[in-house]
């Protein structure tokens, strides 16, 4: 793993160097967990949860900036694990985050990293049909599952169920429709 407890991160600099031309190719990622109207297009910010007690702010920060320039990060500590958010001056590199982090491990739990938006904005789904997807890949994400089903112009939401002890899939999920057909 990347960022297991025994990689040198005073390497990040040079993963950074590594990553940065791809930049220009990435574009943000569609998730089944944004509400809708969600513009991912002006989006900086990333939401980052399942971390480590150990992480601190710095370390935080400095995993962020291996991706590129961070303008700000705030760490929110809990009692069994915690969250925070890190914002990108470029929106792109909110987007390569994404990508490059979302299930990397820090201390051996892995994160998850998806698009910060407000709790409010979300889609109401309780009104709408549900059906249960199993046998999924552990590198099956929300945003993967939502993709896929989202040819269906009444798809919702997507979710996979994560374990919250080890922080990884269950191996199934939910899909959400607006309507039965």
């Amino acid at each position: 793993c990347l960022f297991g407890s025994s990689f040198p991160f005073k390497m990040l600099g040079l993963y950074s160097l590594l990553v940065t031309p791809v930049i220009l190719q990435i574009e943000p990622i569609v998730s089944g967990n944004l509400p809708p109207g969600f513009d991912s297009s002006t989006c900086r910010s990333v939401y980052v949860g399942n971390i480590h007690l150990q992480v601190t702010d710095s370390l935080l920060h400095e995993v962020f900036q291996s991706i590129g320039p961070v303008e700000g990060c705030k760490l929110i500590r809990k009692e069994k694990s915690s969250f925070g958010f890190v914002d990108y001056y470029d929106r792109r590199y909110a987007a390569l985050a994404i990508v490059s982090l979302n299930g990397r491990q820090l201390f051996g739990q892995p994160i998850k990293v998806n698009w910060a938006y407000a709790s409010t904005q979300r889609e109401d789904t309780s009104g709408h049909f549900n059906i249960f997807v199993g046998d999924l890949c552990p590198e099956v994400t929300d945003a993967a599952l939502f993709a896929f089903f989202s040819a269906y112009s009444t798809c919702s939401d997507a979710r996979v169920m994560w374990d919250q002890q080890t922080g990884r899939s269950r191996g199934f999920g939910f899909v959400s429709f607006r309507n039965q057909q």
